[in-house]
């Protein structure tokens, strides 16, 4: 770490690498996750300007104002500068690890930033239900799939998880991302595994009360995991199990 430390600074010394700690603060997501008291709660790494509490700001697909600010040490604190990592409270939603993040002067220009970019941004997740009507266990001769759901406790952790699924290959399955989001796992997403007939898979989070029961009564596979290299695994057997057997005939009469 300490080599690591010198060769960023001599690179920022090389580089002539400054921020200004003065006006409207710029920075990028490093994480976000759901607290069950606190909502929405994202890690922003300022990068220019000087971020307060209070501040309008918007961030990727969502807006929000900062309610509190909390710096690596659990403390609670009212301005962040350049190169400051702080957790922030008062997002509308979740947002996305690697989204920008602006101060804007007011909530009006918050929202009005936030709806053009809602309106015209094209959404990357996969559609909820297959068009197909076989499910993945179907006898036909186009590819089998594999429907999956995940849910984990940040969004870091989705984005790996769905990154090393995606490149899984079999020549006749192949997985399917159903959804791919954060929090616990709810009655929603018991209901979309049982109408796409998708494997549920938590990792880092477990599921409410009402969708345990759920998911007991519709038998809704759900799998928990906390090690991303299980969760592929669990995911190669469960691909190994929808590949059509070799039947091999032996004469003995």
């Amino acid at each position: 770490l300490d080599k690591l430390k010198e060769s960023i600074t001599l690179q920022a010394d090389l580089l002539d690498l400054k921020s200004e700690f003065d006006g409207y603060a710029t920075g990028v997501i490093l994480e976000s996750r759901i607290d069950k008291g606190k909502g929405p709660v994202s890690t922003v790494l300022v990068t220019n300007g000087n971020l307060k509490k209070g501040n309008y700001f918007v961030s990727g697909n969502t807006w929000g104002k900062i309610r509190a600010m909390i710096n690596d040490e659990s403390q609670n604190v009212n301005s962040a500068l350049p190169s400051t990592p702080v957790e922030i409270l008062g997002m509308s939603k979740s947002a996305l690890a690697g989204d920008d993040f602006f101060v804007v002067d007011s909530e009006e220009k918050a929202k009005e930033i936030n709806d053009y970019r809602v309106g015209h941004s094209v959404s990357k997740q996969a559609p909820l239900i297959s068009a197909t009507k076989e499910s993945a266990f179907d006898d036909s001769s186009t590819p089998k799939e594999l429907a999956i759901i995940i849910k984990s406790d940040v969004h870091g952790s989705s984005e790996a998880l769905k990154n090393s699924i995606e490149k899984i290959k079999h020549a006749e399955v192949t997985p399917k991302i159903i959804l791919s989001n954060i929090g616990v796992i709810t009655e929603t997403d018991v209901t979309l595994a049982t109408a796409s007939k998708a494997i549920l898979i938590g990792f880092n989070v477990r599921p409410n009360k009402e969708a345990k029961k759920l998911a007991e009564k519709q038998k809704v596979t759900i799998k928990f995991f906390n090690i991303i290299y299980e969760v592929l695994d669990f995911i190669n057997e469960a691909l190994s199990g929808l590949l059509v057997p070799d039947i091999k005939e032996e004469v003995i009469g």
